[in-house]
């Protein structure tokens, strides 16, 4: 009998739940993904974008330089000490409402080198 090829089709486990088509890990244990820091000049920038929200405001921040994971680790701890919602999106923190001044204090506590842009 041969062996049956390691790259399935498994998309969803019980066990696992989503699990990666790859390496068939879980997501949060993908060893195949290549975490990659993105680019920059290691300044946060923190700016409010009202646009194509109907008028809701957005805090956004752009230039953090984590992993992925430890970025969204980050947006989670934020979130919770702004008490509002948010999401990571291409590298970039969105947190829900003008918390710019709140922001800024709390990743200057972390050691970040923050710049307000924008408006």
């Amino acid at each position: 009998m041969a062996k049956k090829d390691k790259t399935s089709n498994l998309v969803y486990s019980t066990e696992l739940g989503r699990t990666c088509p790859t390496c068939e890990n879980s997501l949060d244990n993908c060893s195949c993904t290549n975490d990659t820091l993105p680019e920059g000049d290691g300044i946060v920038r923190i700016s409010l974008d009202t646009k194509g929200r109907k008028g809701k405001g957005v805090t956004i921040l752009k230039g953090i330089l984590l992993e992925p994971k430890l970025l969204k680790e980050l947006s989670k701890e934020l979130k919770k000490k702004c008490g509002v919602g948010g999401a990571v999106k291409s590298n970039d923190i969105e947190i829900q409402g003008d918390q710019r001044e709140l922001l800024i204090s709390l990743l200057q506590q972390k050691g970040y080198t923050v710049k307000r842009s924008g408006g």
